[in-house]
Parts: structure tokens; sequence; C-alpha cells
């Protein structure tokens, strides 16, 4: 008989509210929780890495500030003027020195500062280790932040996107892979 269907649990941001979103510890912990999909939203850096943030202004997510206060800009992102620090301004090695931390204050703060900010490369790598572990699949839903934006900047995400795709054998049209973005253009 056939199996009854059932729902996929995406775990969006990784294991939000336990763990600061978008980091290996996030979504590693949702992959526990039983997640089917883990969902990083992507940015990109000043040197086209895509690194896993929810917006690419990140002052409310990492400790920029902390540690690069001088580099504060207002820029203007897909139509709304935005203050904060932008990833684009930094390269992966000045990222990789920023520690993760939770955006929202009604949540923990208990896991602020032990975490860096992930490559797309390591939630891919990180999905195909969990699931081998665990054996069974567990797929990815990447989500294309501010993919005009970015393109007119001279970072496309769509490249880099689908080059870690298919580094990791995720190219196939049965991939465990669902990409998304709030702009059509870029899906196309």
């Amino acid at each position: 008989p056939a199996a009854e269907p059932r729902p996929l649990v995406i775990a969006h941001r990784g294991a939000s509210g336990h763990r600061p979103e978008h980091t290996l510890a996030g979504y590693a912990l949702a992959i526990s929780m039983g997640a089917d999909f883990i969902e990083p939203d992507l940015v990109s850096t000043k040197d086209g890495v895509l690194i896993a943030r929810h917006e690419n202004e990140i002052g409310g997510t990492t400790d920029v500030a902390s540690k690069f206060a001088d580099r504060k800009r207002a820029k203007v992102v897909d139509g709304d003027t935005v203050r904060g620090w932008f990833t684009e301004d930094f390269s992966l090695g000045e990222i990789k020195s920023l520690r993760a931390k939770e955006r929202l204050p009604f949540r923990s703060h208990q896991y602020d500062g032990q975490f860096e900010v992930p490559t797309f490369e390591e939630v891919l790598a990180l999905a195909d280790s969990a699931g081998r572990r665990r054996g069974r699949v567990v797929g990815v839903y990447p989500e294309t932040k501010h993919p005009t934006y970015f393109r007119n900047i001279g970072l496309p995400l769509e490249p880099k996107l689908l080059g870690a795709l298919r580094a990791h054998g995720l190219d196939r049209r049965d991939a465990p892979v669902f990409i998304q973005s709030f702009e059509v253009g870029n899906l196309k």
C-alpha cells in the first residue's frame, strides 16, 4: 500500500527561537528536531561568497557594530532607505570574524556570540552530512534576498547559487531543493 502522505517540515531560518537564526547550530538543531528541509536566506559578501543571513543589513543579527563601527552606512535597497552594516561591504574573512546573535528581543539570547555566520557551501555540507548520519535526506530551501539589488551592484546571486548546487550534485530534477525568491525574474 502507498505510504500516507505527510507534510514537509521546513526549518525556516533553522531552529528559530532556540538558536540564533541562520547558524549551523540552528540548522543542526532543526534537523535533529525532525526538519525535512532547512531554509537559508542568501546574500553576498563583497568578494562574491553567498552567506546565510535574513537580510544584507546585519546590524541586528551579528556583533558587527562592536567590531566595525566605522562601516555603518545608509543605502537604498529595493526602494527603501536602510541604515546599518551591509554584507556586500565586507569580505568573507571579515564576515567570519563576526558572531551571530538573536535579533528578536522576546527570544532567548543565551547563545548570542557563540556561532559564526555560515556560507551557503557550509549549509549544503551540513545538510548532506546530517542526512547521511540520520539515514534520510535533508533538503535545502534557499531563498535569494534582494537579487536585483545584488545584480545591480555587480554581485549576482544566481550563478553562485547554481554553482554551489551543481558542486553538491543538487542540480538534478529530483534533487531535494526548492529555490525561492520574492522576485520572479531571477527564478526564471
